[in-house]
Formats: structure tokens, C-alpha cells, sequence
């Protein structure tokens, strides 16, 4: 019998997975020329953006908001019928924007009523157990939700700024979570995973120091335009959590695929604002910094959260996964690799570094969805419910 919709990251992961492969396997055509959606309000390399951030990236974070929420408050979170009418609003928008703009109204409307109902669902919970610490997640969910409607206003011609305000503003939120959540996440799940276990300490003028750098380049990179503060706010952001990630750091790491998987991602969002503040004084391409946090940020945190997650909720061991995972985590560090520094290397062939990239990334979702889906549609082996 199938555990698929028993609790919000079983469907959520699975489908993110299935839509990394099919999204990045139409943006492949796009690029290459084989296929030409129609496009009106946005270009092509927008409508890739949206459906990373917007389609993919919110599923994995749909998934685990869900399941964690649960873990924090005590009080269940969607199952069974309504979390399935979740999934299927979140399906149709992707469904109705693999076809471009053609379907631009469905997509609006099954887009932001996802939207709404996932805030409202992780809302519920948080409020009724007074869990007000929670907020600073639930506030960037509700960001991410503003942007999508930001994006469809700027489409619809509503908003002169709306499509460039919703990309990356958006992005930027997803790199301000995953900061947020690597800060808690990190050091525990590092500290418990490594033998003998290390209690690894978070500093609080760390922490506040890159909150208040990270909102400065927010501000500034996307909605004033100040790139020169954005780039100093980038090079601080970069030595604030290079010092994080060093006072997180144990040898222990390497044994365990789900730890060192998570620090490596961690250490390209460093990167990444390292770049971004090195574009600024050498013309450096700015997609490399963006696609150092991106693919090799969003991308590899996401996949080994979801990795980890889905182990460890249907009764499986974290310290002990599948040999196979080995094989996605490689084949997006490899993806990051060509997408970054194949340019850099040889920029004479950037056209194939892009084409290679893309499919080491469909190669690393795809062996994820298909070694991960008898985890995410079975019951817990253990017999638990969940």
C-alpha cells in the first residue's frame, strides 16, 4: 500500500525530484533551440529561473516545512486528501508553464492558491502552539509567496518591476533560509553524526552579523541597484560564514555523505557572495556567482535535505545511507563544476559548458527520484505512522 501522501515530504520530494529532471530537460531544449515555448512578459531565461525557484525549490521547502512543523509543534500537518490537493496545486502550475506563457492564467491561479494554502497550513500549527521562535521561517515562506505574486503582476503588465523583483528577490530569500536553517541544522546534525559526538556552538554576533549583511545586500542588490554596496556586503557575507563553517567543521565529517554534503553546500553559498563581490571589481560574469549559489547552493543542500529527511522519517539510518547517494551528490558538484568554472577555464565554450552542466544535473535528479522513490512511496519500515 502506498505511503505516498501520509505526510507533506513524501510527494513534495518526489516530485521536486521528478521536476528538476523534466524542467531542466526542457530548459536543455530551450537553450539548445530544439523547442520554443511561447514567451510574452518574460524571456526564457526567466521563465527558467521562476520554475527553479517557484517550482522546484518550493517543493523541497513545502516537503520539509510539513514534515519539520509537525516535528516542532506536536500538531499534525496535511495528510491524505488535503495534502494531496496541495501537491495538485502546485502540479498544475508547473504542467501549465512547461507549455511557456500560454497558460499563464492557470498557472497564476494554481501558483498562488499553493501559495496561500502552503503559508496557511504551516501558519496553523505554529500559531496554535505558540511557537513564536518559528516565525523567522514562516516569514520567509510568506516573502516567497509575495514574490510569486510579484512575478505574475510584472507578467500581466501590472508591475514595471515585478518579474526582476520576484527572481531575485525570491532567490535571495531561498539563500536567506537556507542560512537561517543551516545555522540550527548544521552544527546538530554535525555534533550527533560524527563519533565521538562534538557539541559545535553557534556565535551570536556571527549570526547577527549575517542576518544584517545578508538583508543590506538584499536591499541593495535587488531593489535599489546598489551593486558596489551589494558587493562589499557580499565579501563580509563571505567571511562571516567562511568563520561559521570552519567553527562547524570536524574530520568526523567524511564518513557520512549526508554531513559533509551539507557543508560543502554551505561552503558554495560562501562562495558565491565571494564571487559576487569579485564581479564587482573584475567584470566577472555575475551567472558564475549566481550559479555558484544556485546550483551548487540551493541545489546541493536541497538534494541532501531531502536525502536525509526522507531517511529518517520512514525509520531508516542517517549516519548510514544507501552507497548510491554518493552517485547524485557527485554528479551535482559536477554540474556546479562545469556550470562555474568550465567558463571560467575555457569561455571559448561556454555554449557546451552550459549543455554539460544541464545534464549532470538531470543525471543527479534522476538517479535521486528513482534510488529514493520505494523510500518515499513505502510505509516507515519500522511500522510507524508517517
Amino acid at each position: 500500500m502506498s505511503a505516498l501522501f501520509n505526510l507533506g515530504f513524501r510527494p513534495f520530494f518526489l516530485g521536486a525530484g521528478v521536476f528538476a529532471v523534466v524542467s531542466m530537460a526542457v530548459w536543455l531544449a530551450i537553450y539548445a533551440a530544439w523547442y520554443q515555448p511561447a514567451m510574452q512578459g518574460i524571456g526564457a531565461s526567466q521563465w527558467h529561473a521562476h520554475e527553479m525557484i517557484y517550482g522546484y525549490t518550493m517543493a523541497v521547502i513545502a516537503g520539509f516545512l510539513l514534515t519539520a512543523i509537525r516535528n516542532w509543534t506536536g500538531i499534525p500537518t496535511l495528510a491524505r486528501a488535503p495534502l494531496a490537493a496541495l501537491v495538485a496545486c502546485w502540479a498544475v502550475a508547473r504542467l501549465a508553464l512547461l507549455a511557456g506563457t500560454a497558460f499563464i492564467a492557470l498557472a497564476a491561479v494554481a501558483d498562488l492558491l499553493f501559495a496561500a494554502l502552503l503559508i496557511v497550513a504551516c501558519a496553523v500549527p505554529i500559531v496554535r502552539a505558540r511557537q513564536w521562535r518559528q516565525m523567522a521561517v514562516l516569514s520567509k515562506l510568506v516573502l516567497l509567496g509575495i514574490g510569486n505574486a510579484l512575478f505574475y503582476a510584472g507578467v500581466f503588465g501590472l508591475l514595471d518591476d515585478g518579474v526582476r523583483w520576484s527572481l531575485y528577490g525570491a532567490f535571495y530569500v531561498v539563500i536567506a533560509l537556507i542560512l537561517t536553517m543551516g545555522r540550527r541544522l548544521i552544527p546538530l546534525f554535525t555534533g550527533n553524526g560524527v563519533e565521538p559526538k562534538v557539541t559545535l556552538p553557534n556565535s551570536l554576533w556571527l549570526d547577527m552579523s549575517s542576518l544584517v549583511l545578508l538583508v543590506v545586500f538584499w536591499i541593495a542588490e535587488v531593489f535599489l541597484q546598489r551593486h558596489g554596496v551589494a558587493a562589499a556586503a557580499g565579501a563580509l557575507l563571505f567571511a562571516v560564514n567562511a568563520v561559521r563553517l570552519a567553527r562547524w567543521y570536524t574530520p568526523g565529517i567524511w564518513s557520512r555523505p549526508l554531513l559533509w554534503s551539507l557543508h560543502a553546500a554551505f561552503a558554495l553559498v560562501a562562495a558565491g557572495f565571494l564571487l559576487h563581490a569579485l564581479g564587482a571589481v573584475t567584470g566577472l560574469n555575475p551567472s558564475l556567482a549566481l550559479h555558484t549559489l544556485a546550483v551548487g547552493g540551493i541545489g546541493l543542500v536541497t538534494l541532501s535535505m531531502m536525502a536525509r529527511v526522507s531517511l529518517g522519517h520512514t525509520g531508516r539510518s542517517v549516519h548510514a545511507p544507501p552507497r548510491i547517494v554518493l552517485l547524485p551528490f557527485g554528479l551535482l558538484l559536477l554540474a556546479a563544476a562545469l556550470r562555474v568554472l568550465g567558463p571560467l577555464l575555457a569561455p571559448g565554450a561556454y555554449t557546451a559548458w552550459i549543455l554539460l552542466a544541464q545534464l549532470a544535473w538531470i543525471a543527479a535528479f534522476a538517479v535521486f527520484s528513482i534510488a529514493w522513490l520505494p523510500v518515499l512511496a513505502r510505509p516507515r519500515v519500522d511500522g510507524a505512522p508517517g
